[in-house]
């Protein structure tokens, strides 16, 4: 089992105590180099065993410590796709150390991990144990998941107050935003099963009184009723399918029904929803929300109910701070809005208290056309606007959109189609939805599904293929490539003639990988853009202001 362990290049990096360019340059120079065993190009993966014999043979010095070794164990063994599984298992074992078994599939019960596992636990510490592995894993999976950094969790607790009593996260992750709310009883909900279980046992390793539902919260609200004494979130930004179909006229809306392009608009109001009237909430948001066409009408509303009282950019996105209105309260006539942090605990309390502060912007004033609030177009000066263009930059360079390696073809083609398909039972139209299974819905690009929870919409179209003759990637490019889904529809749309190219199944796992990776390099352009406008407009800023100058 050791001899077929496997590492990343950044795990090489920690072991050799090196950076990872360095990493980099051993493969280029070295032409031994153990070569990749597993991985993608992007993101190979090499044999530790072999790793560490060529760094010692190299006179390098190797330090595995005992956390890395349990780790790489717990990697090694099954696919990547079930680790947060295997994560959220290790969890369970150490919330209930003693107790020799996993608790879930017995497919993955291995002594030798259960006992470094033991050994690990008493080195540091059960929860110190924990946190290093869900360090490693968010590392490894920091494509797919989305953690609230700590500085960010840690303003978005301090703003909500302290000890806040019950404390309500409904869309919670690993459970960051919950562990630092400092809340007596901690309640949290997220979508994925997987997740839920590991973010269960973080909270239980931290000593919490807790409770958690693995459920979206916006399809299935599992605290239907329950108000808590504070909410804080951090929602997933442009979610294509939020049940916007499903959720039409639900009681939750009560400042205007969301529009679909914007489920923002329906996490603030939800949040709103569970929270006691005078209690406080921090959500955080896409910049954009502030001031799209679509979403006038509920900002109109929360400002003129008197519960949204702030908006406040931190680290690239804003933070929404909101009170539910008390019956009979008089609302404010002021909404502050603050482009640099810095200072938002001090003027936040005195804004609550009604006081005047800096940044706080007569609400008739924003009751335009537009309603408008983002706080950069209300900041006269962004003293900070150096600072903040440097670190979106950092962002900026990080986002490396790659395409995959395309060739000029002179073949031609046969075609089968969807009917076809499923006559021949390739292709078979599944009851529920499983992961591998192939979506697509009006306005939403066909993908497979991932096997989160998620609120099937009414108009989705749900295909299952035989792996061994049709690979679902490739057919879910397909579809996207066929553009038949109308967004305006809100009826189920007939694909069973779109055509699908007859290919050997090697050649379909090709086509399939080259879809995946579009859509990829699709997401990444698309960030990069937001990004790249907001070092436009801090560049501009910092230059006109001062705070940059033109490099010589």
């Amino acid at each position: 089992m050791e001899e077929q362990a496997t590492v990343s290049a950044a795990d090489i990096a920690r072991i050799a105590g090196v950076g990872r360019a360095a990493v980099s340059n051993w493969r280029r120079r070295y032409g031994d180099f153990p070569p990749p065993v597993g991985g993608t190009a992007s993101s190979p993966l090499f044999s530790l065993f072999a790793v560490e014999n060529w760094l010692r043979e190299r006179g390098k010095p190797v330090e595995i410590s005992l956390g890395d070794r349990v780790w790489q164990r717990l990697r090694n063994l099954g696919d990547d796709l079930e680790l947060g599984d295997r994560v959220g298992r290790v969890g369970s074992f150490l919330s209930g150390r003693g107790v020799r078994e996993w608790t879930f599939s017995p497919r993955y019960d291995d002594a030798e991990l259960l006992d470094l596992l033991d050994r690990f636990a008493d080195e540091v510490g059960a929860r110190e144990a924990f946190e290093f592995l869900l360090e490693r894993y968010v590392e490894a999976h920091s494509r797919q998941l989305s953690v609230t950094a700590g500085p960010v969790a840690a303003l978005m607790s301090r703003l909500i107050g302290p000890d806040p009593g019950v404390v309500l996260d409904p869309a919670c992750g690993i459970g960051t935003l919950l562990l630092a709310s400092g809340g007596g009883r901690l309640l949290g909900q997220v979508g994925d099963p997987a997740t839920s279980c590991i973010a269960a046992h973080r909270l239980l390793l931290a000593g919490a009184d807790m409770e958690m539902y693995g459920a979206d919260a916006l399809s299935m609200d599992s605290y239907e009723g329950l108000l808590a004494d504070a909410v804080v979130c951090d929602p997933p930004f442009n979610e294509r399918e939020w049940g916007y179909d499903e959720l039409v006229g639900d009681p939750r809306w009560e400042y205007g029904q969301p529009p679909r392009g914007e489920p923002e608009l329906a996490w603030v109001q939800h949040c709103l929803a569970h929270v006691k009237p005078g209690g406080l909430v921090a959500i955080r948001m896409p910049p954009a929300a502030a001031g799209r066409r679509t979403g006038r009408r509920i900002r109109g509303n929360l400002l003129r109910a008197g519960a949204l009282r702030a908006v406040v950019t931190v680290g690239g996105a804003d933070l929404w701070l909101l009170r539910r209105p008390e019956p009979g309260e008089r609302p404010p006539s002021r909404l502050l809005l603050l482009a640099d942090p810095s200072t938002v605990e001090e003027q936040w309390q005195e804004h609550l208290r009604g006081a005047e502060v800096p940044g706080a912007v007569r609400i008739i004033d924003l009751l335009d056309e537009v309603i408008d609030l983002s706080p950069a177009r209300y900041q006269a000066r962004d003293e900070h606007a150096g600072e903040a263009f440097l670190e979106v930059r950092r962002h900026f360079e990080k986002i490396r959109p790659e395409l995959p390696p395309l060739a000029v073809s002179g073949g031609k083609l046969s075609f089968t189609t969807i009917g076809e398909l499923l006559k021949s039972g390739v292709l078979t139209v599944p009851e529920s939805v499983e992961a591998g299974d192939v979506l697509a819905a009006p306005a939403v690009p066909a993908y497979v599904h991932s096997g989160a929870s998620f609120a099937a919409e009414p108009t989705m179209s749900k295909y299952r293929t035989d792996p061994e003759r049709l690979d679902a990637a490739f057919l879910a490019g397909c579809l996207r490539a066929a553009g038949q889904l109308a967004p305006s529809s809100s009826t189920r749309i007939d694909l069973r003639r779109t055509r699908i190219p007859r290919l050997p199944i090697e050649a379909q796992r090709a086509h399939g990988a080259a879809f995946t990776r579009l859509a990829a390099f699709e997401d990444a352009i698309r960030e990069a853009a937001e990004s790249g406008l907001e070092l436009v407009r801090l560049g501009l800023t910092g230059l006109t202001e001062g705070q940059l100058k033109p490099e010589n």
